[in-house]
């Protein structure tokens, strides 16, 4: 069975079942400061299990796409993925464990075809100090359902992962009882981690049985929590009951609800009785592909091809909805993705530019789920062939220098300069450098921080002397003169089109003076809708942000705007007024800017003053702000 199925076949029987399938969130998270990506199907229905009303009702089900950065480093195992989809339903105050424990059997079993006696079930143990008893309830409701099904049904108390490595499980034994560290949820975690008037609650995990020739004796005894690879967690329903209390107890929550979420590459994975969520339909393809591009096989490269296989489904994904690499935030995740698939592809002796033969096949794969991977396929691919370009263009000059320093250990200093220098993060140096064997000297982090800190404070230094693109000083008024001028440059490219580039400026704290191309004089609409553009923005009160990046992607990945661009040196400073795709205007320059555009409002409106011919082809606008 390929995964289309097993989604298909997921959302059928819920729809059928009374569930509202909803469409999925982004993967990119809005108003949340506590992380940058969806990293679970629940986390964008919070307001609804915190209590809200959702408009479709009290029975939801979606396919949510997850990212999770936090697991960059795991990957190359045969069960962690960055992104995944997480197959999900939800009772807001309806259903409660028997429906929920019975529906998700059958679809293991009935829809799916899962054999019930390669499938366990863990249950919470309890906390008898904080007065939460053991869940009983689901796992009576488990031994009737394991009973019915015709296979063994046994209760054991493992109570922690560590015990559990000791113990093993024992012949007839299929639902276990571990403490809160395993089957409690919370936002936070653990049991005594529980925020104040949070709903929260014990959880039942259900796991697949590989058998015992997946299992490695490496890590003990095998059972369920164990990451042995006999058992692979498929799905955990969340079971929301009690709520904590001011003073730490928990009282029952009169509404309760229900949050499961099964992951669909490990669910396919059981459909296939393979442990490798790599060999699955979601991957294969991009495995073969690179097979063929490497001369190798994916048994004998099983990492790398799995780091790349993964590093690119999600660069796709996360490139489609809009992000572009770069040092910042989201962006920094992506590009970290990009230059260590690249990094990977190197040891296969993959050298040349393939991120473009992959991505068609990721889009491929998904083009009935998310159709919306082929339509941005073009775009998706000058994105990441860019930043391919960029990092292979530095990567030859890095891997030489940190080869160098093989004989010594690498210091601080040097680690920055690598970074600094040759565009290598020091996430990424840090891991070559653990695979070349290269050794790291006792103070290298403190050096390192210390060189970081340093450049910082003469960027700091240079943005506040330097006065590029035409300004007399750094007045207040100056500095607002400054930012509407990059305004009134957006203005002008909105009304005109993207051929009024600009040729020139020159500010004061008594006005604008901005020469820019165009063949014929402004009308007196086009004046007012320029005005009425850079006023707008003005009273919109966005962030004025900047950044120190490398020339060469200031201008290909953030088309940032710079009028001397032959007369930058390797780093630039880029300005952004707005942010993400809404940004408005993204230009090179020295600064210094206001922090948000309703700072100029503050000494006025803005207001063309005089619009007349400077030279053949340029215009000159002087602008004022008037109260």
């Amino acid at each position: 069975m390929n995964a289309n199925d097993v989604r298909d076949k997921f959302l059928a029987r819920m729809k059928n079942s009374g569930h509202e399938v909803v469409a999925p969130a982004s993967l990119k998270l809005e108003n949340d400061p506590t992380t940058l990506f969806t990293g679970s199907g629940m986390q964008p229905l919070m307001p609804y299990l915190l209590g809200e009303q959702h408009p479709d009702g009290q029975r939801l089900a979606n396919s949510q796409p997850c990212f999770r950065s936090q697991d960059i480093m795991d990957i190359g195992d045969n069960r962690h993925t960055t992104f995944f989809e997480m197959l999900g339903n939800w009772s807001l105050g309806d259903y409660f464990k028997e429906f929920q424990i019975r529906q998700f059997f059958d679809f293991l079993t009935k829809d799916l075809g899962l054999d019930p006696s390669k499938i366990y079930a863990t249950c919470f143990i309890g906390d008898e100090k904080l007065g939460i008893p053991r869940d009983s309830e689901a796992a009576e409701i488990w031994q009737k359902i394991f009973e019915e099904a015709g296979v063994s049904n046994g209760i054991a108390d493992i109570d922690t992962a560590e015990a559990g490595d000791k113990r093993g499980i024992k012949d007839g034994e299929r639902i276990f009882f571990y403490n809160d560290k395993e089957n409690w949820w919370s936002r936070a975690g653990g049991i005594k981690d529980t925020p104040i008037g949070d709903p929260c609650g014990p959880d039942s995990e259900v796991f697949y049985d590989f058998g015992p020739e997946a299992h490695d004796p490496s890590f003990g005894k095998a059972h369920p929590a164990s990451d042995s690879g006999r058992f692979m967690e498929i799905g955990n329903q969340v079971f929301m009951q009690y709520c904590r209390l001011p003073n730490g107890s928990f009282e029952e929550l009169k509404q309760k609800n229900v949050d499961f979420g099964g992951g669909l590459e490990r669910i396919t994975a059981a459909t296939i009785d393979s442990a490798d969520v790599f060999k699955t339909s979601l991957f294969t393809p991009i495995i073969k592909e690179l097979e063929k591009l490497s001369g190798k096989k994916y048994l004998e490269t099983t990492e790398e091809m799995r780091v790349i296989a993964d590093h690119l489904r999600a660069s796709v994904f996360l490139v489609t909805q809009g992000l572009v690499p770069s040092n910042k935030e989201h962006g920094y995740v992506l590009r970290r993705l990009c230059r260590r698939a690249i990094l990977k592809a190197q040891k296969l002796d993959i050298k040349d530019n393939f991120f473009a033969q992959i991505v068609p096949i990721v889009t491929e794969v998904y083009k009935d789920a998310y159709p919306e991977l082929a339509k941005s396929e073009k775009q998706t691919i000058e994105v990441l062939v860019r930043e391919e370009t960029q990092f292979n263009r530095t990567l030859t000059r890095g891997m030489k220098e940190l080869t160098k320093l093989k004989s010594g250990g690498l210091t601080g200093n040097e680690l920055f300069k690598l970074q600094d220098t040759y565009g290598f993060p020091l996430e990424l140096s840090l891991e070559v450098a653990e695979e070349q064997k290269i050794k790291l000297t006792s103070k290298w982090r403190a050096e390192f921080d210390a060189a970081l800190e340093k450049q910082r404070e003469a960027s700091r230094t240079a943005t506040k002397g330097m006065f590029k693109g035409g300004l007399a000083d750094d007045s207040d008024l100056t500095v607002k003169y400054h930012t509407a001028a990059h305004l009134l440059g957006a203005a002008l490219n909105q009304v005109l089109g993207h051929d009024a580039e600009q040729k020139g400026a020159n500010i004061n704290a008594e006005r604008i003076r901005f020469d820019f191309k165009a063949d014929a004089k402004l009308t007196p609409e086009q004046i007012k809708a320029v005005e009425d553009l850079v006023n707008e923005w003005i009273a919109a009160d966005l962030p004025v942000t900047h950044e120190e990046v490398d020339t060469d992607y200031a201008f290909e990945a953030l088309h940032a705007h710079g009028v001397f661009r032959d007369k930058y040196g390797d780093k630039v400073i880029v300005y952004t007024i707005g942010e993400g795709d809404s940004a408005i205007s993204r230009e090179i320059c020295g600064g210094p800017h206001v922090a948000k555009t309703s700072e100029i409002l503050k000494s006025g409106r803005f207001k063309v003053k005089k619009e007349e011919a400077s030279s053949a082809g340029v215009r000159r606008i002087k602008a004022i702000l008037v109260k």
